[in-house]
């Protein structure tokens, strides 16, 4: 006889838990500009920089590539973003961020500033700066959830 595994001690179902949580929190709070969190991320990545790859755009949030093209398509339809071969390497494709797309990223800041602000206020900043911390040596853990 096998002995059920104990959910509650699972690492992967408390994260997804709290994801699902404070992610459709983040999407309900940008939803007047018509933005779901991820979205929002990925406007705010794009304006940091002048373009970048959709490989290296994946890698900064921690995405694999085809998702993030997946998650490009709306962004593209609406012209928020550009998505065209790169002139160096045409294997590759450069992500723009567009005038429209920076108009927006901007129209959600304050909304993704009040809930993040709300946030803080219930869960204590502290804890938060400490949870992002955490969250982010998560990430170098080791593992290769995208490795090809």
């Amino acid at each position: 006889m096998t002995e059920a595994a104990n959910v509650e001690l699972c690492n992967n179902l408390a994260l997804r838990k709290a994801a699902r949580y404070l992610g459709s929190t983040y999407d309900k709070a940008l939803a007047p500009v018509g933005l779901r969190a991820t979205q929002f991320s990925i406007l705010q990545k794009l304006s940091e920089r002048e373009e970048m790859t959709i490989g290296g755009l994946a890698d900064t949030i921690a995405m694999d590539r085809t998702t993030m093209a997946t998650n490009l398509k709306p962004l593209v339809r609406e012209r928020l973003v550009t998505v065209e071969p790169s002139a160096a390497d045409r294997r590759a494709r450069i992500v723009k961020i567009t005038p429209d797309g920076l108009a927006r990223m901007r129209a959600g800041l304050p909304l993704w500033q009040e809930v993040q602000a709300r946030f803080e206020g219930a869960f204590g900043a502290a804890d938060a700066a400490r949870l992002r911390t955490s969250l982010e040596a998560v990430l170098h853990t080791g593992f290769q959830p995208w490795a090809e």
